[in-house]
């Protein structure tokens, strides 16, 4: 990378340090399997934890949500692509969460920059696909082993150079550090587009096998608004917002499978793939009722990566496994913090 070209981005890493740790939580990994004795899940965990500690009984990032309930209605043509019941005509339950990539429940929404969505769909069957997505369309870096040493620079406020180093010996970051620094905003989760960034397997009833990414694309036109604006509609505006949009109307979006080609990256989210590939439109995604986290279904609800259908499967990307493993230890702290998560009134006199 030129050295001019190094400089810009540093600059833009410099803006977005605590963006840098919020998005790349939403892919949390653990590499103890990878370098036995240096890392491990829970020391993972332990590394997205602000400076003052974790929220106790909350998610260890992503900690601030909203739970939604809906359906997926599939129009059948993700069947030649996967034998999975959830792509056959019909209409499938859901439970999901809007979020955002912080470890903080009480942020104030204009300070966060990645948004986030998780889903929990079920099929008669009995199996169950459960997904997290976000509004970033490549991730911050190559490997897992990467995305640990960002998570360690980022959190290095007393060495300002940290971050320097790791931008000079990871350039693909400077695709993540452009996004955060240009990409606009919107003013609801409803207007998102959610990219799923990691590769997958789908195997159809022939045996056929085709390396996928999928994404949700929005049917409500976004609508761009600067900080300062989102800054003025209150801590909170996010969540207010999606609840009215969704009292009032139904929100919707498509649910697009993008098939590979020969010699695209499977193993590398931080690289997209080309905007011709072939994308096919395998249903709707439709939030019916918005609901606060507290009393809501998804509070208990692990979304982890890893849980797929018959006719789904994970890639050579080693990201999923690995976000398993690390929301493993994340959903197993939250919970045996239980008593320490808000509770309303109702459930305190139980």
């Amino acid at each position: 990378m030129p050295l001019g070209s190094t400089r810009s981005t540093i600059g833009s890493f410099l803006l977005i340090g605590a963006v840098v740790g919020g998005a790349a939580a939403a892919f949390a990994y653990t590499g103890g399997w990878l370098s036995p004795g240096r890392l491990t899940p829970p020391k993972l965990v332990d590394a997205l934890a602000p400076p003052t500690g974790p929220a106790l009984g909350y998610r260890r990032n992503h900690a601030k949500g909203i739970c939604f309930t809906g359906t997926f209605e599939a129009n059948g043509a993700g069947v030649p692509l996967s034998k999975a019941q959830v792509f056959a005509p019909g209409r499938y339950p859901v439970t999901g969460r809007f979020n955002l990539a912080t470890p903080d429940p009480k942020v104030v929404d204009a300070t966060v920059r990645v948004r986030g969505i998780s889903l929990l769909l079920r099929t008669p069957d009995g199996e169950e696909w459960r997904t997290a997505m976000i509004n970033v369309p490549f991730f911050p870096v190559a490997t897992p082993e990467a995305f640990y040493e960002l998570l360690v620079a980022s959190g290095r406020k007393d060495d300002p150079e940290a971050m320097k180093r790791f931008a000079s010996s990871h350039p693909e970051i400077a695709a993540f550090g452009a996004w955060a620094g240009s990409a606009p905003y919107t003013q609801s989760y409803a207007e998102e587009r959610y990219n799923g960034l990691n590769s997958f397997i789908f195997t159809n009833a022939s045996g056929n096998e085709h390396a996928v990414r999928w994404a949700l694309l929005p049917a409500a036109p976004p609508i761009h608004v600067s900080v300062e604006d989102m800054k003025a509609r209150g801590s909170d505006f996010l969540e207010r917002e999606i609840g009215e949009r969704v009292a009032a109307a139904p929100q919707r979006w498509d649910l697009a499978v993008t098939v590979a080609e020969q010699g695209d990256p499977t193993a590398d989210p931080s690289k997209a793939w080309p905007e011709s590939r072939r994308t096919i439109n395998v249903g709707v995604l439709q939030v019916d009722k918005v609901v606060p986290e507290p009393d809501g279904p998804c509070r208990d609800v692990n979304f982890d990566p890893a849980v797929l259908p018959s006719g789904m499967r994970t890639s050579d990307d080693p990201f999923p496994a690995a976000r398993s493993a690390a929301y493993s230890v994340s959903y197993n702290r939250r919970t045996s913090e239980a008593d320490l998560y808000p509770r309303t009134t109702t459930e305190k006199m139980r």
